[in-house]
């Protein structure tokens, strides 16, 4: 006989209305009571949404343009899909730094996805977007970089103002705590979330720990390395008295391109983020020192269970990645 929604009310000791709600993936019921009605509705048989035939949606918006990790991670996205049955995957590019764009294009996934994973800006725009799928049973999953005050499921990624310190400490350790000198910063974009807490973490360390080290320019380049090489060149050309580089985002084949061109590659100390193959050849050559690295293998995998789990209302709590300093010597086999 089959299982009903009232079937599952009268065992589980909730409204009809109750469980509704929590088969369908809506918003509403508290965290425990949700827990207890799926535990109900597997006990009595009951096929909960993402089961054999019927298909939760889930979308992942990824910015496009040149940042290689990005595309790492909508390629393990699509590659790990195939792990988690009774779910179905697709990964869109969007356009990253124009926040009244984006917001458009979430309006539209109204009614069009169960969950969400998303790399954004943290703008208002955004935010109140997000808020208006949230609300209308959408589970979302922030990646890489967090977008607060708006009710998702999850951040899956690492410690951004950590990695920040960490680069700085890098760095402060490289140039000798008793040097002083001269640093400059490159950001993707400080309406990310990430970048903002990068930037933080450095600027903290480096007060706390290397207070030798000035900063002394901070250049936005929207993760484009024909931006980056263009600012990096200027820079350079201003600052011949520059010591170090810290590449808070994406880009850094455009720096490490400019820094070649000037002559200056290897005389600078250079830490960027992501063992991409680009910056592998970077590393070998000596144009740049170390990078701070991010699994996107792993956070394709924790964001999907994040979500997978979120539209059939169950717990799940991502392991978050680890943070890794990768220099020449100890570059990853598989890079």
């Amino acid at each position: 006989m089959k299982v009903t929604l009232q079937d599952i009310a009268q065992v589980a000791g909730v409204s009809q209305a109750t469980v509704d709600r929590v088969v369908n993936s809506r918003p509403g019921v508290r965290a425990e009571t949700r827990a207890h009605v799926l535990s109900v509705a597997r006990e009595l048989g009951y096929r909960l949404r993402g089961a054999s035939g019927q298909t939760a949606r889930l979308r992942f918006l990824l910015p496009y343009g040149t940042n290689v990790f990005i595309r790492q991670l909508g390629s393990e996205i699509e590659a790990q899909a195939g792990d988690f049955p009774g779910v179905s995957v697709t990964v869109e590019a969007v356009e990253g730094f124009d926040p009244p764009l984006l917001a458009e294009r979430l309006a539209a996934l109204r009614g069009q996805a169960e969950g969400l994973g998303i790399i954004a800006l943290d703008h208002p725009l955004v935010r109140e977007a997000l808020r208006g799928l949230a609300a209308a049973g959408t589970r979302i999953v922030t990646l890489v970089s967090d977008i607060q005050s708006i009710p998702r499921v999850a951040y899956v990624g690492v410690d951004n103002r950590q990695a920040g310190r960490l680069a700085g400490y890098v760095i402060g350790r490289l140039l000798g705590s008793q040097r002083r000198g001269k640093v400059a910063l490159f950001a993707g974009s400080l309406s990310y979330r990430g970048h903002q807490e990068r930037e933080m973490g450095f600027r903290q360390i480096l007060y706390e720990e290397f207070p030798l080290l000035e900063i002394v320019e901070l250049r936005e380049i929207l993760d484009d390395r024909a931006k980056a090489r263009a600012e990096a060149l200027a820079l350079l050309e201003r600052r011949p008295e520059l010591a170090a580089i810290y590449n808070v985002g994406a880009g850094t084949a455009g720096i490490g391109a400019a820094l070649k061109e000037s002559g200056r590659a290897g005389r600078i100390v250079f830490v960027g983020h992501e063992a991409t193959a680009d910056n592998k050849a970077l590393l070998l050559d000596g144009t740049l020192d170390a990078v701070i690295d991010q699994n996107p293998r792993h956070e394709a995998r924790e964001a999907l269970a994040a979500l997978a789990a979120a539209v059939r209302g169950e717990p799940c709590t991502p392991v978050p990645p680890r943070l890794n300093v990768i220099f020449r010597e100890n570059l990853p086999e598989d890079l």
